[in-house]
C-alpha cells in the first residue's frame, strides 16, 4: 500500500507540499504535465521514508495528495 499519492491532474507545482515536508521528500518533476505544470513528486525511495505525517497535503490548496497511514492490528 501506498502511504503518499499525488494526483498529477491536480497538482499545479506551486511547491508548497516540497517546503513543508521535514524529511525533504518530496520534489517538483523536471517533465511538464498535460496541463503545463511540473507537478510534485516523490521517489520509490523516498516513499518508503516517509512517515506519513500528512504535512503534505495539509498544505496543498489543489487537494492534490492523499496520504495513507497503516493501521496496526492488536
Amino acid at each position: 500500500m501506498k502511504k503518499l499519492t499525488i494526483d498529477e491532474t491536480y497538482c499545479k507545482g506551486c511547491g508548497l507540499c516540497v517546503d513543508a515536508c521535514p524529511k525533504g521528500l518530496l520534489a517538483l518533476c523536471e517533465e511538464i504535465n498535460r496541463l503545463g505544470f511540473t507537478p510534485a513528486t516523490i521517489s520509490p525511495e523516498n516513499l518508503e521514508a516517509c512517515v506519513s505525517c500528512a504535512l503534505c497535503a495539509q498544505v496543498c490548496p489543489d487537494v492534490a495528495i492523499r496520504v495513507a497511514r497503516e493501521v496496526k492490528e492488536k
